[in-house]
């Protein structure tokens, strides 16, 4: 067979071909299983050796002559098909660069906190941001006289008194605790809502992450392990913590948590007001009442819980001095992260 005279007839048929399904047509014809190509390497077989070497060296190159003529037609009918319809895009333009996004600052934080707690065994978990008063308040032994309710009292919804913006992530631990027995390990990242002046360190809006951990025999031991393990892995391994008393309704005892300072390593700056330490979070072992509004058995079940301020954590690991950067969706400071 004359594979000039192949090449020839490929360029003719292709010459007259006006659409992608006759072009697919001349493939097959050609460069298919049962094609004009297959039948030319299989007449290798049946020449004299000293003319199969020459001979195939001539079927490849006419193989690749083919394929790269179908490619060239095949640019050629698409561009006349977009050309024809009208509602197609003009190539001719330039395009629009689209720009990445990338999580913020405080979604980063909340995934790195849950993270760890995850690999931990916890089980991360969220409650809505409208609660009933008895979960925000009254299922964590805060009752309507109790004076701490001044720092936790927060937005009420104007036609339904008994319902309000959270306060604090807690309400998802009566509700966990309601509708299921321990063993219990759960996170709670979510927004909250206080009626705090907006300053450099307050906002009336902000995030938190809420953790507990429900069982037999549960210790204070273990609450102290469990952070120690989260504080150095935020933080870094090098820092230093502490415990200081403290009082929060819902736990007793109860604790402030405290790292080392993280700039001057404890030695005392203006970040940490010259003391060496930087208050993280708070903590306790789960206080007998909590209990009993959620049904257990008393004496059964202990159990520890602590709450950070996400945006704290971010501001003490990053180094920045003023919570309401986050929220002014300046692409100056959010492209840092």
């Amino acid at each position: 067979m004359d594979i000039n005279l192949v090449q020839t007839q490929v360029e003719n048929d292709l010459s007259g071909i006006a659409s992608l399904q006759e072009l697919e047509a001349a493939r097959v014809k050609y460069l298919g299983r049962k094609g004009v190509l297959a039948d030319l390497t299989g007449v290798i077989g049946t020449l004299a050796p000293e003319e199969r070497g020459v001979f195939g060296k001539q079927v490849n190159a006419l193989k690749n002559k083919v394929l790269d003529l179908i490619q060239e037609k095949e640019k050629t009918l698409k561009i006349q098909s977009n050309t024809a319809n009208k509602n197609t895009l003009d190539i001719g333009l330039p395009g629009i660069a689209q720009e990445l996004g990338n999580s913020h600052p405080i979604i980063q934080i909340i995934d790195e906190i849950c993270g760890i707690f995850n690999r931990m065994g916890f089980s991360i978990v969220e409650g809505p941001e409208i609660e009933t008063e008895y979960n925000n308040f009254t299922g964590l032994n805060i009752p309507l006289d109790h004076p701490s309710r001044d720092a936790f009292d927060t937005f009420y919804l104007k036609n339904y008194p008994k319902l309000l913006l959270r306060s604090h992530t807690s309400p998802v631990q009566v509700r966990a605790m309601k509708g299921h027995k321990p063993p219990l390990a759960i996170v709670v990242p979510g927004r909250v809502y206080r009626p705090d002046a907006v300053d450099a360190s307050h906002l009336f809006m902000f995030h938190q992450v809420e953790g507990f951990l429900v069982d037999e025999n549960i210790r204070f031991s273990d609450l102290k392990g469990i952070l120690e393990l989260f504080a150095k892995n935020i933080f870094g391994q090098d820092i230093k913590m502490r415990f200081r008393p403290h009082f929060f309704p819902f736990t007793e005892p109860s604790a402030e948590v405290d790292i080392s300072c993280i700039i001057c390593k404890g030695k005392g700056c203006s970040v940490c007001g010259r003391k060496g330490w930087l208050e993280i979070l708070g903590s306790g072992m789960i206080h007998p009442n909590v209990f009993k509004h959620v049904g257990y058995p008393p004496g059964k079940y202990t159990g520890f819980a602590f709450g950070m301020g996400v945006e704290r954590i971010a501001m003490l690991k990053y180094g920045i001095n003023d919570i309401r950067l986050f929220f002014e969706n300046d692409l100056r400071f959010l492209k840092q992260f």
